[in-house]
């Protein structure tokens, strides 16, 4: 789904337990231009009540083209190694999750948030005023 404001995706990826287990989960990748330096990640698995992580998009293309992220999020791809895959390493109070993407998927949707918000012209997008606005409301 796509309109002139959201660009959403769904993707099948699946959540490494071991070298030999995996579980299928679908995984909802958003992105608003208002909002242009952000992708927010939803995952799905046996519940309907998704886990949300917010990554930020120059992160994500990154990991397409190597090792990105460091702490409680980390991205690399392994197309290098003759894999069609990247992997999200995801850590949390709760625990560590360790995701196989589809790469084609991740680059399809970071070209469409693109054609929509190129990269280096995000801060452009942004309402400075509603932001300082809202730092200061809350100090």
């Amino acid at each position: 789904m796509e309109s002139s404001r959201t660009v959403v995706q769904g993707v099948t990826a699946r959540l490494v337990v071991s070298r030999a287990c995996f579980l299928p989960l679908c995984m909802r990748l958003r992105y608003e231009p208002a909002d242009p330096y952000v992708v927010r990640a939803a995952f799905f698995l046996h519940s309907d009540e998704p886990a949300a992580w917010v990554l930020g998009r120059d992160l994500l293309a990154d990991g397409l083209e190597g090792c990105a992220g460091h702490g409680d999020v980390r991205i690399w791809s392994a197309v290098g190694r003759g894999d069609q895959a990247m992997y999200l390493a995801l850590r949390s109070r709760a625990g560590t999750a360790l995701l196989e993407v589809p790469v084609q998927d991740v680059k399809a949707f970071l070209e469409r948030t693109e054609a929509l918000v190129p990269r280096d012209t995000e801060s452009g997008r942004i309402d400075w005023d509603t932001e300082l606005a809202y730092l200061l409301s809350r100090s």
